[in-house]
């Protein structure tokens, strides 16, 4: 046995907590395991030191023996160790630290717990006009859920599963390998820790069964395109009354002919005739609300020019605000034109010499003028 003092060998002091000791063994354990020391007998003599003193220190009655007697509180035939009755199995204690590391990640600890139910996606397209007012929609989901002649237990009516004989209920079995403790899933009742004897004839032992699920889900006014509803415990059920998975909602918004969405605001772009661009004049366009909205065009209006409607927009998620609406006028160039209109804009150019009726245009041409000089043909 080690004749070095456990606390000095874990590094702690003598009034260490329990969790200060583990943390101290953790980090040395690692420092001294083969996989880093490959065919360093000193560093596997020390691992097994480690695993000795850890043994005793991490346990309240055994700690308080060696407080009290020392390394004589554990050798054969001394008071101390007969007192206690202490059983040692010094690589427990790396494999105790590596079940609590590893332990979920590889599987193990799983003892009487059922298995959790997986969590289920749903894909909703909705229209803008539903976004905007929000919805209750009916969707039907194929799923699992618990079987109702057993309960979700998977066993027979009048049974009940058992303690696994193989593990002893703790859905994991163990085997030694030199001062190495290995530790595996249970392969009888697959780290469940119990067994059903009598499986149910309805679910066949799993607990749940296949159905197609109608649930009611309420869409709030303002969602937005990739907007994730959760719907907790109404995923897939787990084994063996294990508890059910969430279902996802994600919602797409479809695109619409005539508004653009940015956030809260929605933009329209509307056509207006020439004249009504030049003359000025109103339009009326459409509403998000499904209302009709007037826009005054003044005289002189030019192409893209937007127009704000305030408060017009999308109904903001989880406000009573809403987002503004924007209308960009496209004006329109004449097509089809007779001859008689033809003469007239003719006309109205031979009339606008001199009076700048386009002065951006002309502003332009001004400009390069006076970068290039006249220009020729």
């Amino acid at each position: 046995m080690a004749t070095q003092d456990y606390y000095e060998l874990l590094g702690v002091e003598r009034g260490a907590s329990v969790d200060e000791i583990k943390k101290s063994y953790r980090k040395l354990a690692m420092q001294y395991h083969p996989d880093r020391n490959p065919g360093d007998q000193e560093a596997e003599q020390k691992l097994k030191e480690l695993n000795q003193a850890y043994g005793v220190l991490k346990d309240e009655q055994k700690r308080a023996a060696y407080d009290r007697f020392g390394h004589a509180a554990f050798e054969n035939g001394a008071a101390g160790a007969g007192a206690g009755g202490f059983d040692f199995n010094f690589a427990s204690g790396f494999a105790d630290i590596f079940d609590e590391m590893f332990g979920d990640f590889m599987g193990g600890n799983r003892r009487g717990r059922e298995v959790h139910g997986a969590d289920l996606r749903y894909n909703m397209e909705i229209s803008l006009e539903e976004a905007f007012g929000g919805k209750e929609a009916e969707i039907r989901v194929p799923t699992s859920i618990g079987c109702d002649d057993c309960h979700g237990s998977g066993a027979e009516k009048g049974a009940a599963p058992v303690t696994c004989t193989t593990c002893g209920g703790r859905g994991r079995i163990r085997s030694q390998s030199g001062f190495f403790t290995v530790e595996r899933t249970c392969p009888t009742c697959h780290g469940n820790g119990r067994v059903i004897e009598n499986p149910c004839k309805v679910c066949g032992g799993a607990g749940r069964v296949q159905r197609e699920k109608t649930l009611q889900v309420n869409i709030p006014a303002g969602v937005e395109d990739g907007t994730r509803i959760r719907l907790a415990g109404e995923g897939e059920a787990g084994l063996r009354g294990g508890p059910s998975g969430d279902l996802y909602i994600f919602i797409t918004v479809a695109a619409h002919p005539f508004f653009q969405r940015g956030g809260a605001d929605l933009l329209s772009k509307v056509p207006i005739p020439m004249t009504t661009a030049t003359l000025g004049g109103t339009v009326e366009v459409p509403g998000i609300d499904g209302k009709r909205v007037r826009v005054t065009v003044p005289a002189g209006t030019q192409n893209a020019h937007r127009f704000r409607l305030k408060g017009k927009g999308m109904t903001v998620l989880r406000s009573n605000q809403r987002g503004d609406h924007y209308i960009e006028v496209q004006v329109e160039t004449p097509v089809n034109l007779t001859r008689r209109q033809k003469e007239l804009l003719k006309e109205f150019e031979a009339a606008s010499k001199g009076q700048k009726t386009s002065p951006e245009s002309e502003s332009f041409f001004s400009r390069v003028k006076d970068l290039w000089g006249e220009l020729r043909d």
